[in-house]
């Protein structure tokens, strides 16, 4: 419970027809005295890196004041609105819908069965008013709907009332509102819960073990847990993805996703990555994030480090915790390193590149993103590991990438102090004792190819490759309405270098028609050095182009342990993947 005498902000949140969609606002704005009220409604949320316009989704504004009198406004730009207030008014009554039908974890979903709601996607702020404190009634709902936040309530008052201290907060704090299932558990004398929506085949008695395990090893290399309380919201539905806040987090996981164990340990993981965030970006912020801008883009260049420093340890938490043994871990890494070396972008965007234009590119994917991007959080995940790696290595194994979180949350996560750039290289750079600047150059700054082998040979670990059973033509095929489209092409490939476009339609190779299921069958009829026809439909327009075969690419990368590893390999080993 808080206890709150007044707040200047004070929204009410009503439900009144869920099957609608609509959310019915009202922003009670007491003792205002200024002649005019510049209201913005924020364009992203933290945790996710991309321009998103909620207030597309916001209709039916108006504003009054105490006596119920309409107030004349206009609208500044996109998601700005200036209500002109007049004199004397005490409290400013601001009416708003918004439409809530996109279910993900970063915008709002109302159905008939709930309501989840992402508070960058419902409320307003004034901007020089965002350290004030604000609290958030939840009015008419339906009679058997329970409600779930990590916000506190306010004492002495109805259940509820919520309090956040301050704009942050109430932007951090997701409302799940509705019928759901909640599963209560303790670690470290700290009360932690599943909040469970949707209709779905989990164990939840191994979930929530599992996922205190989880929580007990993440708080021990950090010395505690920073919060009260915590809570995991869990939508189960369709679809897959997390967003991390600093007392809660929300996950969306196929609700029949559960029972097959590599589909479930998948989920372990986004578990642990969203708890992970708990620390490292939540409160160990890039200097860009230490105060948020809602209004525009957030630009940093360290997000290989918040978030595939973060895709790193959401592996290695769950084999700390004993949810699985290092022959799954290596199978998990070995996937991983297939996927970041045969996309075609780690050759175009380094590293650096890829954290700083996530704004424009890594969740705005075109036809060319296979040929010109790269994952932060997948090539920053592969980086982190050989950082890991090259630290236990010149230390003896008396310091590793745990002590550079450790170091990064004294020095700038308690106080919740941004940090630089060259801050987070020089903590890394005194935990291994020795300059980074050429693993800077090459792996961030640069394109150079990782030498897996170089840092995984010290722990008795090699990456083994395998080629494609058939010759390669450089191009993907989907099915639509039954017919092959080409989904991706890649650069510089025999399909690119013929003119095969991306969305072209593929009726046959060397006369024989062909679907997206038997193309690669097809191919195998033929040998690098073939050259074949390709009839397709580019623009509507029918085509036949001649493409010539080269040999088949290395497409399976495999972590395997090598055979009579030394003594002193076999001890690194151990105590990385404590074996």
């Amino acid at each position: 419970m808080k206890d709150l005498t007044s707040s200047q902000f004070n929204y009410r949140l009503s439900i009144p027809e869920p099957e609608s969609h609509l959310l019915e606002v009202e922003l009670a704005i007491a003792n205002w005295q200024d002649e005019f009220i510049d209201l913005k409604m924020p364009v992203w949320t933290p945790g996710s890196y991309l321009v998103r316009e909620y207030a597309k989704h916001l209709q039916d504004f108006e504003a009054a004041n105490e006596t119920g009198q309409p107030l004349s406004w206009q609208k500044i730009s996109k998601n700005h609105w200036q209500i002109k207030c007049g004199s004397n008014n005490s409290i400013i009554k601001i009416r708003y819908r918004i439409f809530c039908n996109e279910l993900t974890v970063r915008t709002n979903h109302i159905d008939r069965t709930h309501a989840f709601l992402t508070g960058a996607a419902v409320f307003m702020y004034v901007p020089e008013y965002q350290q004030q404190p604000y609290t958030v009634e939840i009015g008419e709902i339906k009679e058997n709907w329970q409600i779930a936040t990590p916000l506190p309530k306010v004492a002495n008052t109805e259940d509820n009332l919520f309090y956040a201290k301050d704009f942050d907060t109430l932007v951090d704090s997701p409302f799940e509102i509705g019928i759901h299932n909640r599963y209560e558990f303790t670690v470290q004398d700290k009360p932690h819960s599943f909040v469970v929506w949707g209709e779905h085949n989990a164990d939840m008695q191994r979930i929530v073990k599992d996922t205190a395990e989880i929580v007990a090893v993440e708080a021990e290399m950090f010395g505690g847990l920073p919060y009260d309380r915590y809570d995991f919201i869990l939508h189960a539905s369709n679809g897959f993805g997390g967003l991390e806040h600093k007392n809660s987090t929300v996950l969306l996981y196929n609700r029949l996703g559960f029972r097959k164990e590599e589909s479930y340990l998948q989920f372990m993981n986004l578990v642990a990555h969203e708890f992970f965030h708990t620390w490292n970006v939540k409160r160990i912020r890039p200097k860009a994030l230490e105060k948020f801008d809602y209004d525009q883009e957030n630009y940093t260049s360290s997000l290989w480090f918040s978030e595939g420093t973060t895709s790193y340890y959401d592996q290695i938490f769950p084999l700390r915790a004993g949810l699985y043994d290092a022959k799954h871990y290596l199978k998990l890494v070995s996937k991983a390193i297939t996927r970041l070396q045969t996309t075609f972008g780690r050759n175009v965007q380094s590293l650096y590149e890829s954290s700083f234009d996530t704004w424009i590119k890594l969740y705005r994917p075109d036809p060319n993103t296979h040929n010109n991007q790269i994952s932060y959080y997948l090539k920053g995940e592969m980086v982190s590991m050989l950082l890991d790696l090259l630290i236990r290595v010149k230390t003896n194994n008396l310091r590793s990438l745990d002590r550079v979180m450790q170091i990064m949350w004294e020095r700038f996560g308690k106080d919740e102090v941004g940090f630089s750039e060259a801050e987070l290289h020089e903590v890394i750079e005194t935990v291994a004792g020795f300059d980074l600047s050429t693993f800077w150059n090459d792996y961030l700054y640069g394109n150079k190819e990782l030498d897996y082998n170089y840092y995984l040979e010290p722990f008795g670990i090699e990456l083994r490759t395998s080629r494609q059973d058939i010759p390669f033509i450089g191009m993907t095929l989907k099915s639509k309405n039954g017919i092959p489209e080409v989904e991706k092409v890649e650069f510089g490939s025999p399909a690119q270098k013929a003119g095969i476009s991306t969305g072209d339609m593929v009726i046959a190779i060397a006369g024989i028609r062909v679907t997206a299921e038997n193309f690669n069958e097809r191919l195998r009829d033929f040998a690098a050095g073939d050259a074949i026809t390709v009839t397709i439909f580019h623009q509507d327009l029918l085509h036949t182009v001649e493409v010539t075969l080269q040999e088949p690419i290395y497409n399976q990368f495999e972590l395997v342990q090598i055979d009579n590893a030394s003594p002193n390999q076999e001890l690194n080993l151990r105590l990385w993947l404590i074996i």
